[in-house]
């Protein structure tokens, strides 16, 4: 065992007297020793039941023969960081997330990991502090929050930033926007739509690294929540024993199955960032290319908010994750023979069944024929951009309009309020990538307003957009604008043409423009000198390759 290091020998007498001064017997020290990452805090609704999640995972390790010792984790929540210098964190923290537990699972010399997150960043930085330190290690979410109910409807947090919008062009008063507010998000959870939290619980789920149910059974669900983390307790020591680790499971072939299941359900294009970033620390590699390759052959077969109106409760009554692979292993697109952390694919797939074809869609009868993200290229975006095709109106799929530009996200939000944006336009928000921004933003609140107030425009960025955006908006935009990339070129007036179908965006300026532009450029001093977040804009890799440090 890996914990013989800091337990076992005549040279580790120390060790085991700090492991005593902790309540932990001899008997405990010979038995594997389980490290419990517990993202559990009071500020996030998504993490503000996790300790009952970890008792449970505890029980589990226990009665399987393990000693469990538990940690914690940072979190940020993405909905209380939007629209201010707070968002600025959150893609940053995922990299302090995973370089903490890497710290504290080799410093101790755990022998096993049970990951316990359940929010947007949190979740890919435990997967790649996995793969990185690549001891046995199963994931265990939190759960989707429920949908809240308005006048007979389903809705969830994206309704209040686009009642936001609506607010602002006077199309609902104070008192209709303070119902909204109480009834959106009615408990703990992440919340409801297939926003990036649920997006990344759910496949951690096809990647293998979690149980059946991890990313659907919803957290107001606490009995089959709490059998779900006993259950990875116990699967860990089992784990343990075959010495069956990380990147056994997190291989390629897994990843495109992850990257199949993605498009086939419409997530968030933050999965653009997390899936490279995971890879990466496994030694693989995930071009963009592979993306949009696997989405031209996925039918696109549940339609979740923010694309639809279903939420992430639906999806489980229609069979979960496992009822998605089924249907997709139907068509031949998932491969069954892998390794999961509780058996093969296959295995865990063959008494799979979808409960409602009207909310999970048979893979020959789908909503759409090709799958949920496209990958944009042109003179625009040399290296590329991400648009959620899935949550885009039939009418802006090929648009071209005026260029309306913006060096923040702050500038762009008070122009729209204040109508300096009109119908026709594309709203180019940039210095907002990993460097620029510094933190690559998510750009919800002025997609939100955009919905809201039921603009047509189209919004690019070299920023990126929440799981909850919809509409025409086109992020990770490279190169990025503070390394000179077009985005820093465009000005007021240019026509953008964009074509989805066709996974082109152009700016209409000759290159004898873009060249004497280009030349004329400067770069802007950084707009954050000091701190954690200067170190990441030194340190960042591009968009392209998951925004993560180098």
């Amino acid at each position: 065992m890996r914990s013989e290091k800091a337990t076992k020998g005549s040279k580790r007498a120390g060790h085991r007297s700090l492991f005593h001064a902790l309540g932990f017997s001899p008997e405990d020290l010979q038995r594997p020793l389980i490290g419990i990452v517990n993202a559990f805090s009071e500020i996030v609704p998504g993490h503000a039941h996790l300790g009952e999640l970890c008792q449970a995972a505890k029980l589990g390790v226990a009665s399987a023969g393990g000693t469990p010792v538990e940690f914690p984790a940072i979190g940020v929540c993405d909905g209380i960081a939007m629209g201010h210098e707070g968002m600025k964190y959150s893609l940053p923290s995922r990299e302090l997330v995973a370089d903490s537990i890497e710290a504290m699972a080799t410093g101790h010399a755990f022998d096993g990991l049970v990951l316990i997150p359940n929010c947007d960043k949190i979740v890919p930085g435990m997967l790649m502090a996995a793969a990185r330190v690549n001891i046995p290690a199963v994931v265990v979410s939190g759960g989707p929050m429920q949908a809240g109910r308005h006048n007979g409807k389903d809705i969830s947090l994206s309704a209040l930033f686009e009642a936001s919008g609506a607010f602002e062009a006077g199309l609902i008063d104070q008192a209709e926007l303070s119902r909204l507010e109480q009834a959106a998000c009615p408990g703990c959870g992440s919340c409801a739509g297939l926003f990036t939290a649920n997006t990344m619980n759910c496949l951690a789920e096809a990647l293998g690294m979690a149980l059946p149910g991890n990313g659907t059974i919803p957290a107001a669900y606490s009995g089959a929540r709490k059998m779900l983390a006993k259950a990875a307790g116990r699967v860990i020591l089992d784990l343990v024993k075959k010495d069956l680790k990380p990147r056994d499971i997190m291989t390629l072939e897994a990843f495109k199955n992850a990257i199949t299941v993605d498009m086939a359900i419409g997530g968030s294009t933050n999965t653009v960032l997390h899936l490279p970033a995971i890879a990466r620390e496994a030694g693989l590699e995930l071009p963009l290319e592979l993306f949009d390759a696997i989405s031209a052959q996925t039918p696109y077969i549940t339609k979740l908010s923010p694309g639809g109106k279903h939420h992430m409760q639906d999806l489980n009554e229609a069979g979960g994750i496992a009822a998605v692979m089924r249907e997709l292993a139907a068509k031949g697109l998932i491969n069954e023979g892998l390794a999961t952390v509780s058996g093969s694919v296959g295995e865990r797939i063959k008494d799979a069944v979808n409960r409602n074809p009207d909310i999970l869609r048979h893979a020959d009868a789908p909503y759409r024929a090709t799958g949920g993200i496209a990958i944009m290229r042109g003179n625009l975006a040399p290296d590329g951009g991400v648009v959620k095709e899935s949550a885009v109106r039939e009418d802006m799929l090929v648009f071209t309009g005026t260029a309306k530009v913006f060096d923040s996200e702050e500038a762009a939000v008070e122009a729209i309020s204040r109508r300096a944006v009109s119908d026709g336009d594309v709203v180019v928000i940039r210095y907002e990538g990993p460097r620029g921004g510094t933190g690559m933003r998510e750009m919800l609140s002025p997609t939100a307003l955009i919905t809201g107030m039921g603009l047509k425009v189209a919004l690019l960025t070299d920023g990126r957009f929440s799981g909850a955006t919809q509409g025409a908006c086109i992020g990770h935009i490279g190169p990025e604008a503070m390394v000179g990339g077009p985005i820093a070129l465009v000005r007021d007036g240019d026509a953008i043409a964009i074509d989805i179908p066709g996974r082109r965006l152009e700016l209409k300026v000759s290159p004898e423009e873009l060249e004497q532009r280009k030349a004329a450029w400067r770069a802007p001093e950084p707009k954050i000198k000091t701190g954690y977040l200067s170190r990441y804009a030194r340190l960042v890799s591009d968009a392209k390759y998951g925004a993560a440090l180098n």
